[in-house]
């Protein structure tokens, strides 16, 4: 077995979930970070670490890569939100 893994029945189910739930997780992520930015106001470290996650979170989306990249250049939290809001539903 030359570099493969085989995984249990259970591990398959596991994997398997986590990829059918893997826009809701993004989309839950995106909205936690959404709102930790709204209360890091003023805390300029926080914030910087909260962007770099907010494109991290965005580059795993069906946003546009231009579109991402101007929200987190401008670190517009409203376009943010309305991006977050256009991807649930």
């Amino acid at each position: 077995m030359a570099g493969g893994r085989e995984y249990s029945q259970h591990q398959k189910k596991i994997i398997g979930r986590y990829y059918d739930n893997h826009d809701t997780i993004i989309l839950t992520r995106l909205g936690e970070i959404q709102t930790e930015i709204a209360l890091a106001a003023g805390n300029e470290k926080k914030l910087n670490t909260l962007w770099k996650r907010a494109a991290t979170a965005l580059a795993k989306t069906s946003i546009k890569p231009e579109i991402a990249s101007k929200i987190v250049e401008a670190q517009d939290l409203e376009a943010l939100g309305r991006q977050v809001s256009k991807l649930s539903r």
